[in-house]
C-alpha cells in the first residue's frame, strides 16, 4: 500500500490486477489508468481490454485501440497482436504488419496468423521464413534454465 501511495506504476498495476481478480473492474480500471499515465504498458493493455469488453467502463473501441497502441509502442506483443486482429476484422491487409511485429517479439498467436496468411497466399514464403526465424530468436532470447525448470514443473503438475 505504501508504494501505491507514492504512485509507483508497478504497485498501481498490481493493485489493479488484485481488484480485477476480485471482480471489481471499475476500481481495477482506476488503478490501471493511474499506472498507464505513469507509463506502465501492462496497464495500457489492461485498459484496452476493459474498453473492448466493457469491464468497469463503457465499451469504447476508439479508447481500446488507443491504449492498445500505447502498449504496442512500448513493446507489448499481445497489444500488437490485438491491433492486428482489429485491423483484420476491418478487412485491412495492414493487419499483417502488426502480426509480423508481434511474432518478432515471440508472440505465438501472431506467428499462427502469419501461417494462415502464408497458406492463403497473402504472405510470401520468404517473409514467412524471416518471421519464423525472428520469432524463434525472440523465444530463444527469453530461455533460461530456471524457466525451463518451471515449465517442466508445470507440465508435471498438470
Amino acid at each position: 500500500m505504501k508504494r501505491v501511495k507514492v504512485n509507483d506504476p508497478l504497485a498501481l498495476h498490481n493493485m489493479g490486477m488484485k481488484s480485477f481478480n476480485a471482480g471489481d473492474y471499475a476500481t481495477a480500471t482506476e488503478y490501471f489508468e493511474k499506472a498507464a499515465e505513469l507509463g506502465n504498458i501492462e496497464s495500457h493493455f489492461a485498459i484496452s481490454v476493459a474498453y473492448d469488453k466493457g469491464q468497469g467502463v463503457e465499451t469504447n473501441i476508439k479508447k481500446a485501440i488507443y491504449h492498445a497502441e500505447q502498449a504496442a509502442i512500448g513493446g507489448h506483443p499481445n497489444a500488437r497482436h490485438s491491433l492486428g486482429m482489429w485491423e483484420e476484422g476491418n478487412g485491412n491487409i495492414d493487419a499483417v504488419k502488426h502480426f509480423i511485429i508481434a511474432a518478432n517479439l515471440g508472440y505465438d498467436d501472431s506467428l499462427q496468423k502469419l501461417k494462415e496468411y502464408y497458406t492463403l497466399g497473402v504472405f510470401s514464403k520468404e517473409d514467412f521464413a524471416a518471421a519464423l526465424r525472428a520469432h524463434q530468436a525472440a523465444v530463444d532470447a527469453t530461455r533460461s534454465p530456471q524457466r525451463d525448470a518451471a515449465a517442466a514443473a508445470n507440465v508435471a503438475h498438470g
